[in-house]
């Protein structure tokens, strides 16, 4: 008898605990969303303003994040087999984007144009700063689930594409050329890819693990 009271216990603290895990998910999945939504919109404005792929560039990996993080949420009191899923498609989300700076480069590359490199050191400086609040809330979350490992990993390379832009910036200003907003808007497309390869294949692992269990309950 005492022994099923304390496994009851042992149940309703661990259920407790998910429940508290959970909520404060949800409070810095928000904070981080509101964060990242704000800072596309400025970098993005400031990326077309002045002819920046590094801006452009980071500024989408804003929008991607803004996405991932909105898909964290939805699934955040969902079972394991729904945040697997949505791990999917932020590496997915993450291979497009990745793409699509690839094309902005190439773009960029025929056109010639240098951009202005104030508006990126001031800009970059700002996204900066704001990345690396999100970056400190996720980082005593970043083991807790696939769903929050896959969301601090977006916080975590935004910081090295952000240092990235400041160093474009800077060579831009030495250079008075466009080729290192080029080169790094290269750079921050091709972490994209490699993000959304690693998002993708422990997504899958993590889908082919819940298989083999619904295989073997059944």
């Amino acid at each position: 008898m005492r022994a099923r009271l304390q496994k009851r216990t042992k149940r309703r603290q661990k259920a407790e605990e998910i429940t508290t895990l959970r909520g404060e998910h949800r409070n810095v999945l928000v904070v981080v969303l509101v964060i990242n939504a704000f800072l596309f919109v400025v970098e993005a404005g400031a990326g077309l303003l002045a002819h920046s792929t590094a801006l452009l560039a980071d500024s989408l990996d804003m929008l991607g994040d803004s996405l991932v993080y909105a898909f964290s949420l939805f699934v955040l009191w969902r079972s394991a087999k729904w945040k697997t899923g949505a791990a999917v498609l932020k590496g997915a989300i993450m291979a497009v984007f990745g793409v699509g700076v690839l094309i902005e480069v190439v773009y960029k590359t025929m056109a010639r144009i240098v951009p202005n490199a104030e508006t990126m050191g001031i800009i970059g400086t700002l996204v900066l700063l704001g990345n690396g609040i999100c970056f400190l809330l996720l980082f005593r979350h970043r083991s807790d689930d696939l769903n929050m490992r896959s969301t601090w990993l977006c916080s975590r390379n935004d910081i090295l594409a952000n240092i990235s832009v400041l160093a474009a910036a800077a060579a831009v200003k030495v250079f008075d050329a466009s080729w290192p907003d080029i080169l790094i808007g290269a750079g921050i497309a091709a972490l994209f890819l490699r993000s959304a390869f690693t998002v993708l294949s422990e997504s899958f692992a993590e889908l082919q693990k819940l298989k083999s269990r619904s295989e073997i309950a059944a």
